[in-house]
């Protein structure tokens, strides 16, 4: 079982907490990808971006000074997000990291995608940017079927924990015999399930957690996830997606 999840957009540099195992294996494309926004103006990055003027600078800044194989964090370190800071990988034992590192694919815009210890900067691209390079229109034509190549290699089952533009750069590209299956967070309300962007990060960052605890390998055990109030909902789960309902406290 291979577990996708989404970057965060805020990132951290922490070189020291963790080592660095690996780079991300697609850096050939994303070095592509750090010369296409160089040639970019300022005006054009911000616009790319769809950020204010003081995170534009900064990663202006980044842009200007980036390297991709030097003063690297680990990428589980690296993304600051709410789905981040409930998976708390920095307290979690080695085994539990160890699970991290065999079980859990980030999607990048940038790196298409890495390995939680597979070194990265920070940067500012995702996946819906409208950047065209090599003659590709978008970067879902860019990065094509790369990432849900690789994950195939890896196993027939890949755990969908991440959103909707994300997933959508795997989920069409995997193999026939690949199992695709996403996990669901909501609660119910006139008998319909329904999603909320701050509570589904934090139940996903709580998922992951949970799995490398219980160091989880099978589906059933995805299934006996029981934190902040979630458990599994079969009256609304289907063959390829896995809910969870939250009770109300």
């Amino acid at each position: 079982m291979q577990i996708i999840l989404s970057p965060a957009k805020k990132m951290r540099v922490d070189t020291d907490s963790l080592p660095v195992l690996d780079l991300p294996p697609f850096l050939e494309r994303t070095g592509r990808l750090l010369d296409a926004l160089r040639a970019y103006s300022p005006r054009e990055l911000q616009a790319l971006w769809k950020c204010n003027d003081a995170i534009a600078a900064q990663n202006i800044e980044r842009l200007a000074h980036m390297s991709l194989t030097r003063n690297l964090t680990p990428a589980i370190l690296s993304y600051e997000g709410i789905q981040y800071q409930y998976m708390a990988p920095g307290v979690l034992d080695r085994e539990s990291l160890a699970y991290l590192q065999n079980h859990v694919r980030i999607l990048s815009g940038f790196y298409g995608m890495v390995r939680p210890f597979d070194g990265v900067t920070p940067y500012r691209l995702e996946m819906g940017a409208k950047l065209s390079v090599d003659g590709a229109r978008d970067l879902y034509a860019f990065w094509g079927d790369a990432m849900a190549q690789a994950l195939a290699r890896e196993s027939d089952l890949v755990l969908n924990l991440a959103s909707r533009e994300y997933s959508k750069a795997v989920e069409p590209h995997l193999p026939p015999h690949v199992s695709f299956v996403t996990c669901v967070f909501g609660e119910e309300k006139e008998g319909k399930v329904i999603e909320k962007g701050t509570k589904c990060k934090m139940a996903r960052g709580r998922m992951v957690r949970f799995l490398a605890e219980h160091q989880v390998e099978t589906l059933d055990g995805v299934k006996a996830f029981s934190e902040l109030g979630y458990s599994y909902a079969e009256e609304y789960s289907q063959d390829k997606i896995i809910v969870f309902i939250q009770k109300e406290c």
